[in-house]
């Protein structure tokens, strides 16, 4: 990109109606000086993105020559690979970061893994409720007020849907403490499933299977230990439990398209004005 950008952020809180469902509610505006591109990871958080600017076009490497560009926005779901977010701007959003199990409730019951690797626009999943939400954002008057629309529309359905099962909600948690690190076959034993019927039902509830959804949470972990100061790849290797730092290196490949290495390179390069994950 060559010129001048700019771009705004603007934190609100999910509020209490959506509290266990969604982890965080940030606005954003950004006038990219001309194409601006972004490389998503994978992580275990499902972003509702609400649009009433230019589109984003979404792009993943599981679903090549498809592309979703809804002008409403769009729902994002798991998955084990990246995506790319291309817009040119001036886009305006308000992103609702969502459990998977909150997505779960948003989307009515309907399973979560239909959303693998892909993203779906406003209108598809929720009709006219959905571009209508996007046309309202951009009738209001301010943030505070977009955020009111945005956390009124997915406490609504959320309220109305069924909870996720006690089972997949204990499974969830016991991966997110552990950063991946929980044996699948102990998980299953302790919530009284076999192996198959926690997959079949974190599939449905969560999006990913248990291993697969393991993985892509030592891989976050790993992501935020290279981060730090005079990070060493072999001592995070061995920290998030991989074998060794190859090990970890196929894993950032198929996650993110690069090496550790670059990955460092590139967010160094970005600079301090980088818009925030």
């Amino acid at each position: 990109m060559s010129g001048t950008s700019s771009w705004e952020v603007v934190r609100g809180d999910p509020g209490p109606r959506l509290a266990g469902d969604a982890l965080r509610l940030v606005g954003f505006t950004e006038t990219p000086a001309g194409v601006l591109v972004r490389r998503e990871l994978p992580s275990a958080v499902v972003p509702l993105i609400a649009s009433w600017g230019a589109p984003y076009r979404v792009a993943s490497p599981e679903r090549p020559g498809e592309v979703v560009a809804p002008r409403e926005g769009f729902v994002a779901g798991p998955g084990e690979s990246w995506a790319d977010t291309e817009t040119t701007g001036p886009a305006a959003c308000v992103q609702l970061n969502l459990t998977p199990t909150g997505a779960f409730r948003l989307l009515g019951g309907r399973p979560v893994c239909e959303l693998a690797d892909r993203a779906a626009g406003l209108g598809d999943l929720f009709g006219a409720e959905g571009t209508r939400l996007a046309e309202r954002l951009g009738e209001a008057a301010g943030w505070e007020a977009r955020f009111a629309l945005v956390r009124d529309f997915a406490a609504a359905r959320i309220a109305a849907a069924p909870p996720a099962a006690p089972g997949v909600l204990h499974a969830l948690e016991r991966l997110h403490a552990a950063g991946g690190g929980v044996d699948v076959a102990a998980l299953a034993r302790e919530v009284g499933w076999s192996r198959k019927h926690l997959a079949a039902r974190f599939r449905e509830q969560v999006g990913l299977a248990p291993k697969a959804l393991a993985r892509v949470l030592r891989f976050r972990r790993a992501l935020r230990m290279l981060g730090e100061p005079a990070a060493s790849l072999s001592a995070v290797a061995l920290r998030c439990g991989y074998c060794d730092q190859a090990h970890m290196n196929r894993d950032f490949r198929a996650f993110a398209g690069t090496s550790p290495g670059a990955w460092l390179r590139g967010r160094a390069a970005a600079g301090p004005d980088a818009p925030a994950e």
